[in-house]
């Protein structure tokens, strides 16, 4: 239930233009809000939502030029 509201919620923030409406732009493919989406399918909302504030702890740096590619691991990492 909480992941289905989650993976709504991040659907309607990427229709609406996602991090590129605010400026944004995610170094990593795919973006973060593709990752959250795909991370919380596959390891639920805890598990999912931890891997997703990961990533976007690690996204925005300025000075990269090229895209890291950084998939939703098959396995979620232990805490």
């Amino acid at each position: 239930m909480i992941a289905r509201a989650l993976i709504a919620l991040i659907g309607l923030y990427q229709r609406r233009g996602g991090g590129e409406r605010y400026l944004v732009e995610c170094n990593f493919s795919p973006t973060c809000s593709a990752y959250a989406k795909a991370a919380i399918r596959r390891h639920g909302t805890v598990g999912g939502v931890r891997l997703a504030i990961g990533r976007l702890r690690r996204c925005n740096d300025p000075n990269r030029r090229e895209k890291i590619s950084d998939p939703v691991p098959k396995v979620a990492p232990h805490a």
